[in-house]
């Protein structure tokens, strides 16, 4: 009997395996065909062994893993990124502590470990990944798409940002060595509040000798001792930054930052230039050294005197904190951004995999690892900030500002107590400058990559232009952060641009999409026919029910309890640096209705019928790329496993 493709009820010839975005193969008889035409078909059934992929298995041209280990490597390396080690902590200090752990958890749960494994899977399931897979689902919301390339825009702008100051702070321990420039209060740039701890020690003794008890000893302690700033306090704010006192004042330009910006473009474009990336021992050196040396410091900060302290203050939950939307916001948005949701990483991931892989416990390994990264970060710095406490006579809320430069204040802080400082001090620099080299061109590479198979013919014959020129705009984009008062813009960018409001309309969209429009339903018979495994119902009603509704109240909670962004305690941003910051949100989130209405407009018919042919899945075939081209790559965010090499299967569409 003749072989029939179904594509999603269709039935049509024999075509070119290799030209096919997704296709099902099954022997045609008059009771199969008439079944198939029914629109229920939409690629369930999965009984029927209508497993088309041994031609996705056995093309010799695409891209995939060596072996099942892998994938599983890989997406770990998704764990080991700056939005663990250095975004996770600062965010949960900015939000009380435990009350910033019980919404992450809660985002975690219902959101962030169903969502992840979703993307994986239906990455999986239909072989592509990237900015137009909503749009396969549901061509609608092919905004999504634009929207997400625009959020990975405004994170590849600031994040350089990070690169510039881990450098200066390598650079100045290189140059500072045996010593570190961040001890003691004799500088240049300290001030007459500066508060050294060693100093205090010298004083504590001092009082040892002159007391007979130990409670006159604590006493003057803590009354002769004033909570003033820390030389670690004073060198970030002071030296690195040059910090203003608001948006206001940005004033000129930090020098040596600008300096260390021009050397971080210049490592993230040599890096996608040469593709170092892809080298497999820098690969796993990348994801393995960071948690040997976040253990060391681990190790050190938990039995310093007062860590008990701010590990206390890290899982006490303070519920009063509950009531406002700022630990809901961060809590659900931090998942998403570790995670890499909604970026287009993890589909591209699971795309590599074989049909029959069973990406179901790679994806709860990851989600777990991911999380217990974030954990060990934070275990690491609120041990420091409850030592910085004792030593202060302070509350650990009190200790420091809550910035984006938290990671600046606190592990520096810690190696001073470790022997050899300015060696742990350049190992850990070495390792946050690894961190962020790795998840800035993994995004460069991404938002490139996304602009280049949209205009295809017009320019992937110059794409390294194209690359050069794009790192150019970004790094222009940035100088206004490597300012004195750059550091408000920056945590302006990283609230407004690729996080909160704007990160949850995105997946919220895309769940709608994947979940409510193609159907979980039919989506966990996908799972099935894949893995021969039936899930539980719980991953049904999170993909139904809990992640939209849990995203779309926070989502409303921020709009209805709407709060001015703050700088640490003190500083509260002015009207237009909020408003400029909502526009910077909104530019993101247009693309999906504005794309919608384009979409009913333009489209041939009448405007419900383009709405519910846009309500339909729409599987394209994809012409394969002409002999002796060169495929693009494809990106993954916040990883160190590097960027693959892909066929001419999704990102070639023209």
């Amino acid at each position: 009997m003749a072989e029939k493709m179904y594509y999603w009820g269709e039935e049509k010839d024999q075509v070119d395996p290799e030209q096919t975005f997704i296709e099902f193969k099954a022997k045609s008889d008059r009771t199969r065909e008439s079944s198939r035409a029914a629109a229920k078909m939409a690629a369930s059934a999965p009984q029927a062994r209508l497993t088309e992929v041994e031609n996705r298995e056995e093309d010799a041209e695409r891209g995939g893993w060596d072996n099942k280990l892998d994938f599983l490597f890989s997406c770990i390396s998704v764990s080991v990124g700056l939005g663990n080690v250095w975004r996770f902590p600062y965010l949960c200090y900015k939000n009380g502590g435990g009350a910033f752990l019980i919404t992450y958890g809660i985002a975690m749960l219902f959101c962030g470990i169903p969502i992840f494994f979703q993307e994986v899977a239906i990455g999986q399931y239909l072989g592509a990944g990237g900015m137009t897979l909503v749009g396969q689902l549901c061509p609608l919301l092919q905004g999504v798409g634009y929207a997400t390339m625009t959020i990975v825009f405004f994170l590849d702008v600031y994040y350089c940002i990070i690169i510039a100051w881990t450098l200066f702070y390598l650079i100045s321990t290189l140059v500072n060595i045996p010593g570190v420039p961040w001890k003691g209060c004799g500088n240049w740039w300290n001030t007459d509040s500066c508060y050294d701890g060693i100093e205090s020690i010298e004083k504590s003794n001092d009082t040892l000798y002159s007391n007979t008890t130990m409670s006159s000893v604590n006493s003057t302690r803590n009354t002769s001792i004033p909570h003033h700033t820390t030389p670690v306090e004073e060198y970030w704010e002071r030296r690195v930054l040059g910090i203003t006192s608001g948006i206001e004042s940005v004033g000129g330009i930090q020098w040596e930052l600008f300096g260390s910006l021009i050397v971080g473009w210049l490592l993230v474009f040599l890096i996608i230039r040469r593709g170092l990336h892809q080298s497999g021992k820098i690969i796993w050196f990348s994801a393995l050294f960071p948690y040997v040396v976040l253990f060391i410091l681990l190790g050190r900060a938990v039995t310093l005197d007062g860590s008990y302290k701010g590990l206390l203050y890290y899982v006490t939950p303070r519920w009063e904190e509950l009531m406002s939307p700022g630990p809901w916001i961060d809590g659900a948005t931090q998942i998403f951004f570790a995670y890499s949701i909604g970026t287009g990483a993890l589909p591209a991931l699971g795309s590599y995999n074989k049909f029959h892989h069973n990406c179901y416990q790679d994806a709860l390994i990851t989600c777990v690892v991911n999380t217990l990264t974030c954990l060990l970060a934070g275990c690491v710095t609120f041990s420091i900030l409850g030592h910085i406490a004792l030593e202060q006579g302070t509350e650990v809320s009190e200790v420091v500002k809550s910035g984006p430069g938290l990671v600046f204040l606190t592990y520096p802080e810690v190696v001073l107590k470790l022997p050899g400082a300015s060696m742990w001090a350049t190992i850990f620099f070495v390792m946050l400058l690894i961190l962020g080299i790795d998840s800035e061109f993994c995004i460069v590479e991404s938002f490139i990559t996304g602009v280049v198979d949209n205009w295809p013919d017009l320019l992937r014959p110059h794409r390294k232009k194209f690359t050069i020129a794009i790192c150019c705009l970004m790094f222009l984009l940035g100088i206004p952060m490597v300012t004195h008062g750059g550091v408000y813009i920056f945590q302006l960018m990283d609230f407004y641009s690729a996080s909160g409001m704007s990160i949850l309309w995105v997946c919220f969209f895309q769940t709608i999409a994947i979940s409510w429009i193609f159907g979980a339903k039919k989506f966990c018979d996908c799972i099935r026919q894949m893995m021969g495994i039936r899930l539980s119902k719980f991953w049904y009603i999170c993909w139904v029910l809990f992640a939209p509704v849990i995203m779309a109240f926070i989502f409303v909670f921020q709009c209805v309890q709407y709060k001015p962004l703050k700088y640490g305690s003190d500083y509260e941003y002015p009207t237009w640096a909020e408003a400029v910051g909502v526009c910077l949100s909104l530019s993101s989130m247009i693309w999906i209705p504005g794309y919608a209405v384009y979409y009913v407009i333009v489209t041939p018919g009448s405007i419900k019928e383009n709405i519910l042919k846009g309500l339909q899945p729409n599987m394209k075939s994809h012409p394969k790329l002409p002999k002796g081209e060169k495929s693009a790559v494809m990106p993954m965010s916040e990883s160190s496993a590097g960027l693959i090499t892909k066929n001419h299967s999704f990102l070639s569409q023209t």
